[in-house]
C-alpha cells in the first residue's frame, strides 16, 4: 500500500526492531472516529496517562488527516511500543492521480468551520517528544514517539 518504514530510506521506527505491536490500522476518511477511539485505548493500555493519551489521540488523527487531505485519502497506522515509548507511524502511498483527490474538498471554510493551513504539523511537533518524516515517490511516513507519563 504505502512507503513502509523500511521502505523509505532515513525513515526512524519499526516495530520489527525491538518493539511490540499495539495496532495496525487502515483509515480513510469515514473511519477517523474509530482511529481516533482505537487509538485512545492502546494508548491507554500500553500505560500511558491521561492527558499523555489524549495528546497521542491527537497528533495521530492530525498525521491521518493529512494523510487523507495531502495523499490518496487513505493511509495505514501502525502503533508499537519500544523502549518506554509509544510510537506511532501514519503512512500514505501518496497523492491520487490528478483530480482524483479524495481529501481535496471544496476549500476552506466549505463546511463552515474556518481554519488556516500549515498548523497541523506544528501542533504534532509540540505534542510529540520526537517526529521524523520522510517523502518520496512512494508515499510519506510520518513517526511519532512519546514518552509513557
Amino acid at each position: 500500500m504505502a512507503a513502509r518504514a523500511r521502505d523509505v530510506p532515513g525513515a526512524a521506527g519499526d516495530p520489527a526492531h525491538g518493539g511490540g505491536l499495539l495496532l495496525e490500522l487502515e483509515f480513510a476518511e469515514g473511519s477517523l472516529y474509530l482511529l481516533r477511539q482505537a487509538v485512545a485505548v492502546h494508548a491507554a493500555a500500553a500505560g500511558m496517562g491521561e492527558q499523555s493519551a489524549r495528546d497521542v489521540v491527537l497528533a495521530v488523527n492530525e498525521l491521518a488527516s493529512n494523510a487523507i487531505r495531502h495523499g490518496a485519502g487513505r493511509g495505514r497506522l501502525r502503533m508499537w511500543d519500544q523502549d518506554g515509548a509509544v510510537c506511532c507511524q501514519v503512512e500514505d502511498a501518496g497523492r491520487a492521480p490528478r483530480g482524483g483527490r479524495p481529501g481535496a474538498g471544496a476549500g476552506p471554510g466549505a463546511a463552515g468551520w474556518p481554519y488556516v493551513h500549515g498548523h497541523g504539523l506544528w501542533v504534532v511537533r509540540l505534542l510529540a517528544d520526537q517526529m521524523s518524516a520522510v517523502s518520496g515517490p512512494r508515499g510519506t511516513c510520518v513517526t511519532v514517539w512519546f514518552a509513557r507519563r
